[in-house]
């Protein structure tokens, strides 16, 4: 959608409520186009994260699709220039070909792919020819980061940190264990499981490999510890120094490492990995994302200050080679949104940086030598990117509310950025892709909440619509300004849908972030609930045909609701928190409980305050209630035992259990998963229902086809004065 096609929505003016100059654009008419459909949640490429050519010349990238009816996925890598000419496709194995790596003299990429039957690096010559298998460990390998000189490579793998960094006895005892006939666990201390797996004896480790031959010359990182530490979302976890002698991984030494978000710096000599020096012991909070300046006298990094507190603001930091000294060029009491990426200029002198803000994650520009972030762009979500020219072009893969993920680049002194790709401009003209209005609902102590609505496929503002109100997990974390299934999957069935921040949402300020810190039922919950006033009075929403829904923290709030509200006609709760006493004693990254409810059970009161398992008597409306069997952050036990409060209470209620997924299901379970939630708010709210038997889908374990002629439900069009399909 190009800036001059855009329309203003249109502006309401409440007393509790503004709207942003930032509401979207309809575009052209939606009878123009289709409404959005289940399967086209997996129907986009998904363009991810690019690598940038040692002259800055061109890059390369991965592409992710989806077969719905096949049922598969790959990813396949390209190849452009930055000036948007020469876009060609360089591998066709449909397989998991990812992660494109320049070697140094621009001429071929490194990549990892699982097409040998395990994750190996691979070798791609750009002037033609096949790409060959480099590495040949056979406990697999990921995470590849070229030296400085392109001599080695740094990759992880899963190794038995008790054998030699030999692949012959490290296959062995793969192979001893595959033979037995015995399947336990045995241990003596905490983080016995961590999200989908169980702790097996092995831990990540840094290994060195010749980039010429494939081979690993050795261990980096030796010793019991996972080094890198697991990063949710992932992120770089260690750097080389330009010098190619030197090495920084970071790592947790903490001996209690379930209660412990301790990650540390570490330096080592690459001919001397035993001897890793702790560059950031002084601080006992997390410290990662090392990256050396060019010149190699200066490393920026990621630090946290507070121990066990996982959502502390993520602070800048910069530390002297020479000195060892720190300087942190964000901080509380200044700029106080959560830093993630950052890159150097070719002089050291400035660094570029991504934050949370607002709902979005735009760039800015900080002096090394310290001063204001300046914020130099912003676009929708930034997935990925890199500095182009120290001018502050930019390179990057983005998506957002209407805009499925492309590559971009935003030159220093243009007006907008260039789109380098249009992988999806076919799906952008067929669907009413639909955008967001942004509302600042006023909350306590002058705050207000941001909070974006969308309106259905067909909007007439003169009809009134169901609602559903999204409630986001973390609970620390944000809604922003991104392609989602969710945000397009609902309103193309005839609802309007809002996903609010309210407090504990990163991207306002670190104060507001941790107000929801020992208060997890309370102002939260007065937050949504100031929302669900604003959103009821506007003139196009129905108030009697109102639903919420939830994940993980979202799905604790809609347990929570059970018991406070009855203002919904029904909910959704997905991966939630119902009884908080018995998930301390059953996840495993305890210092999330430590610092969120102030203690444990039997030292902290919260446990007992802020638990929905107390409220079972007021529980009455109807939820459906989704977990994964292998989801061991938040135990799917959560989720029956809700199911079972529910049953016994009479309350109108389903589960839906996915056996072999954790927090997070995979594709083909979200697909399931968006037609349940469908299904069950059409059942409750009167959309437009699912155009698929859900039975049939669960009986047969695939997409069911669509029946020719899929019948609206009978009273749902006209209920309460509005098209709820706006077809």
């Amino acid at each position: 959608m190009t800036a001059s096609a855009r329309l203003t929505l249109f502006v309401l003016f409440l007393g509790s409520m503004t709207t942003t100059g930032r509401a979207l654009a309809q575009g052209r008419a939606p009878s123009d186009r289709r409404p959005f459909d289940l399967a086209d949640v997996y129907g986009v490429a998904q363009v991810q994260a690019p690598a940038l050519s040692p002259d800055r010349s061109r890059v390369a990238f991965a592409v992710k699709r989806y077969d719905v009816d096949a049922g598969s996925s790959w990813s396949e890598l390209w190849l452009v220039g930055v000036d948007g000419a020469g876009l060609r496709q360089l591998t066709f194995a449909k397989k998991g070909d990812r992660d494109p790596l320049f070697a140094r003299d621009g001429r071929s990429l490194f990549f990892v792919s699982n097409r040998s039957g395990s994750d190996q690096v691979w070798a791609l010559a750009l002037d033609g020819g096949e790409a060959r298998q480099l590495t040949d460990w056979p406990l697999g390998v990921d995470g590849a980061r070229l030296s400085p000189d392109g001599r080695y490579l740094a990759v992880t793998s899963e190794v038995w940190p008790d054998l030699p960094c030999d692949g012959a006895l490290q296959q062995a005892r793969d192979e001893e264990r595959a033979k037995g006939k015995l399947d336990v666990l045995l241990t003596d201390s905490l983080l016995y499981r961590h999200w989908t797996s169980w702790e097996d004896g092995k831990a990540t480790h840094v290994l060195l490999v010749d980039a010429a031959s494939g081979a690993v010359v050795g261990d980096l990182t030796p010793g019991p510890f996972d080094s890198p530490p697991f990063m949710l979302g992932g992120g770089r976890g260690y750097d080389f120094a330009p010098d190619g002698r030197h090495f920084v991984f970071m790592s947790n030494h903490d001996l209690v490492q379930a209660t412990s978000t301790n990650a540390d710096l570490f330096w080592i000599a690459l001919d001397r990995p035993e001897a890793a020096t702790n560059l950031t012991e002084a601080c006992d909070g997390w410290d990662g994302a090392p990256l050396f300046s060019p010149d190699g006298t200066k490393l920026a990094y990621l630090s946290q200050e507070t121990p066990g507190y996982e959502s502390d603001l993520k602070r800048l930091a910069v530390l002297d080679v020479a000195t060892r000294r720190t300087s942190y060029l964000t901080a509380r009491d200044g700029f106080d949104d959560m830093v993630g990426e950052m890159r150097f200029t070719r002089d050291g002198a400035t660094l570029f940086f991504q934050a949370e803000q607002k709902g979005r994650t735009p760039l800015f520009a900080l002096p090394v030598a310290g001063g204001t972030p300046k914020k130099v762009h912003e676009h929708a979500s930034i997935d990925a990117w890199e500095l182009l020219a120290d001018d502050g072009s930019f390179l990057y893969a983005r998506r957002g509310f209407t805009e499925p993920h492309e590559l971009c680049v935003k030159r220093a002194g243009d007006a907008a950025p260039t789109r380098l790709t249009a992988f999806n401009a076919k799906y952008e003209a067929e669907i009413d892709l639909r955008p967001a209005q942004e509302l600042w609902i006023d909350a306590e102590d002058g705050n207000k909440i941001h909070t974006f609505v969308i309106t259905p496929h067909g909007f007439d503002p003169a009809k009134k619509y169901p609602l559903i109100l999204n409630v986001h997990g973390g609970p620390q974390s944000q809604w922003q300004d991104s392609f989602r299934g969710d945000w397009q999957v609902y309103p193309a069935k005839g609802y309007v849908l809002a996903f609010a921040n309210p407090t504990g949402s990163t991207g306002y300020g670190q104060k507001f972030c941790d107000g929801i810190g020992g208060d997890w039922g309370g102002r939260v919950y007065r937050d949504l609930m100031k929302v669900t006033d604003a959103l009821a009075a506007l003139p196009y929403v129905d108030s009697q045909r109102m639903g919420a829904m939830g994940w993980s923290y979202g799905g604790y709030m809609m347990m929570w609701m059970q018991g406070h509200t009855d203002r919904f006609q029904c909910q959704v709760a997905m991966m939630g928190l119902y009884d908080l006493r018995s998930f301390y004693g059953a996840t495993e990254e305890l210092w999330f409980p430590k610092h969120d409810l102030r203690g444990e059970p039997w030292s902290s009161d919260h446990f007992e305050q802020w638990s929905p398992s107390n409220h079972v008597a007021q529980f009455k409306t109807p939820a459906l209630v989704i977990t994964g069997e292998l989801d061991f952050r938040v135990p799917y036990t959560q989720s029956l035992q809700y199911f079972t409060a529910l049953q016994e209470r009479g309350v109108p209620s389903r589960l839906v259990v996915f056996p072999n997924a954790g927090h997070w299901p995979g594709w083909q379970e979200m697909l399931f998963y968006y037609g349940a939630h469908v299904d069950w708010f059409a059942r409750h709210l009167g959309g437009e229902p699912l155009d698929r038997d859900l039975n049939d889908w669960a009986r047969m374990r695939k997409m069911p086809a669509k029946p020719a002629k899929p019948a609206m439900r009978a009273g749902a069009a006209g209920a309460a004065g509005g098209s709820a399909s706006g077809s």
